[in-house]
């Protein structure tokens, strides 16, 4: 199972990033992010790295990455960590990716999802998806929260990772 965490600050370097031989020059991005307390990390961004509402992502700007912890990761400096997932921050917006449960419960049990009629339902490639979200990966949009514990939400949007 996955175990997602994020890592959150400004985009201060993009550069090309080669894995092998095979001619994939450009297909691989090196994104280097610090989150305003000296910390830096370094994310390798795949062909398959999803970015949440599919934005463009510059130097300057302030994202979330999401990265798998349980992945291995080379013992070097700044750490460097396959993104899964890359949010832009927005105001207003809210991004959570996790694996929620049967109850629809993240799985460090910080929020649950109430899924209204207005919620959009998604798979990565934009489709809609008409199974069932509980027992899933997903990258959750939402705005406002409840106080309680866990937090509650009516998320504007929630896309399957299948």
């Amino acid at each position: 199972m996955i175990n997602f965490k994020a890592f959150n600050g400004t985009v201060t370097t993009i550069d090309d990033f080669s894995i092998g031989q095979n001619n994939e020059a450009g297909c691989y991005k090196l994104i280097a992010v610090e989150n305003g307390n000296g910390t830096l990390v370094n994310f390798v961004v795949a062909p398959t790295t999803y970015f949440v509402d599919h934005i463009m992502v510059a130097v300057g700007d302030k994202i979330t990455g999401f990265y798998d912890a349980n992945a291995l990761v080379p013992l070097i400096y700044p750490p460097q960590f396959r993104a899964l997932v890359i949010a832009k921050d927005t105001p207003y917006q809210n991004v959570k990716v996790s694996f929620f449960n049967s109850q629809l419960e993240s799985s460090d049990g910080a929020l649950r999802l109430n899924i209204s009629s207005h919620t959009k339902i998604l798979l990565e490639n934009g489709q809609a998806f008409t199974g069932s979200i509980a027992n899933r990966n997903l990258i959750v949009t939402y705005g406002a929260t409840t106080r309680s514990i866990p937090a509650q939400t009516t998320p504007n949007k929630v896309i399957v990772l299948c």
